[in-house]
This record gives C-alpha cells, structure tokens and sequence, in this order.
C-alpha cells in the first residue's frame, strides 16, 4: 500500500471513530473523543501534505471525510 494511500485509510478510520462518538454510548465524553479524532486527523492530513502538498492533502482529507459521513448518515 502506498504512503498516500496508507494516510488516507488512517484519517478514514479517524472519521469512523469520531462519528461512532457522536451516535454510540462513551465512557469518555463525546467532546474529548471527537477532538482526539480531530487533532489525529490534522496529524495525518500534516504527513500527507509532505508527501502530495498541502492543497491536496485538504482535497484529500475533506472528500475522505465526506464520504465517510455522508455515507454513515445515509445508512
């Protein structure tokens, strides 16, 4: 699996926590949980952004985070 590619399943899986957060039961409170979903993800859009540039790493990041929610919200 390419670098890229390996980024993008890392964020992808962030955004499935974080939305499990928002509609599953927490130990930890939901705010706490989603913002280390967020700052995780910040990390990984950082790394992908060294290898493809920060404009793709934010097309990159917001499309995998589309289809994710969009996804989970329309099943």
């Amino acid at each position: 699996m390419s670098e890229i590619a390996s980024l993008r399943q890392r964020i992808e899986t962030e955004c499935i926590a974080m939305q499990q957060a928002l509609h599953g039961y927490a130990v930890v409170s939901k705010h706490t949980i989603i913002a280390q979903r967020f700052a995780a993800i910040g990390h990984h859009k950082e790394q992908l952004a060294a290898v493809v540039g920060e404009h793709e790493a934010t097309r990159i990041t917001y499309q995998t985070y589309a289809q994710v929610i969009d996804a989970r919200d329309h099943a």
